[in-house]
């Protein structure tokens, strides 16, 4: 397995893990309002990094459904679960994404999942839950949550197929672009009053646009196409890690016996998902039902156009 491109999802999980002390800085801020403007500055910076190349019609559409799960779906679900539950109880929850990416990811390319992966991506799951501990929720907090959750696993599993035509910056300035007008549709629903932020609002808003989106994001799909969506999905189990780490060091909290227990089975799950045994390559494809001889590739190629 490369290393460049496991140190990209180490530096999207980091990167993620960091905000969160970032985003403090935003909590008076309109949710939708700042996740607009976010995404509005991330396509302008994405465009300028890539040249045009026009999706195909089924292509925006896995675009659409990109942006309207993993980004829209994603932050409007998770400011209605917030309502109705603790941070770590969603957290938590959501922290089960490695373990639905390890089965989904596999089987969306017709092939079985790696036991060896989804042992992995449990013992992260396992750790993540450590690290996050748990909360207060209610049915309907728990429902959000679980559409977090699908909505997390959406913007890989969407944006898989779309990764080896179009690359990693186009899917990300699609994605964030079509975002926009869709975060604009369910802004006056909202209740949501748009104000201009602060100076401290503005510069939170330019990390999460710039760096959080625009990095975060290139890096993330440029492993997942490399690595495939359920390996790399292991690496999520580091976004709570990171966290942890930043909030020790900002705000000189030392870490209990349980936190620190988990970020030792993320590392188990970590050194599990990463041994070559692991290799989806290596996985069973799903078997097919036998069919009649198929015709040379070039007129299935030209059929298929």
């Amino acid at each position: 397995m490369n290393r460049l491109y496991t140190l990209y999802c180490v530096l999207t999980c980091a990167i993620l893990g960091s905000s969160f002390t970032v985003s403090r800085s935003l909590v008076d801020y309109p949710v939708l309002t700042g996740q607009a403007l976010r995404y509005t500055l991330a396509a302008a910076a994405l465009a300028l990094l890539t040249t045009w190349l026009r999706p195909t019609g089924r292509e925006l559409l896995r675009l659409a459904g990109v942006a309207a799960t993993g980004l829209v779906g994603f932050n409007v679900l998770l400011m209605y679960a917030l309502r109705h539950a603790d941070p770590a109880a969603i957290g938590t929850i959501v922290g089960a994404s490695p373990l639905l990416l390890a089965l989904l990811g596999p089987l969306q390319e017709r092939r079985r999942p790696s036991p060896r992966l989804l042992l992995a991506a449990a013992v992260v799951v396992l750790g993540a839950v450590l690290v996050e501990g748990g909360g207060r929720i209610d049915g309907p907090g728990l429902a959000a949550a679980c559409g977090v959750l699908l909505c997390e696993a959406a913007f890989s599993l969407l944006a898989a197929p779309l990764l080896p035509r179009l690359g990693a910056v186009r899917v990300s300035a699609w994605s964030t672009a079509l975002a926009v007008p869709l975060l604009l549709v369910v802004l006056p629903f909202s209740g949501e009053r748009p104000r201009l932020p602060t100076a401290g609002e503005t510069a939170a808003l330019a990390f999460l646009g710039l760096v959080l989106t625009v990095v975060a994001f290139v890096c993330w799909y440029t492993g997942v196409a490399h690595l495939g969506v359920e390996r790399a999905g292991v690496f999520v189990g580091l976004v709570p890690v990171f966290a942890l780490a930043t909030v020790a060091v900002t705000d000189r909290a030392v870490p209990d016996p349980r936190q620190l227990a988990g970020v030792l089975a993320v590392a188990v799950g970590l050194a599990i998902g990463l041994s070559r045994a692991a290799s989806p390559r290596a996985a069973t494809p799903l078997p097919t039902p036998r069919k009649p001889a198929s015709p040379p590739y070039s007129a299935r190629r030209t059929a298929s156009m």
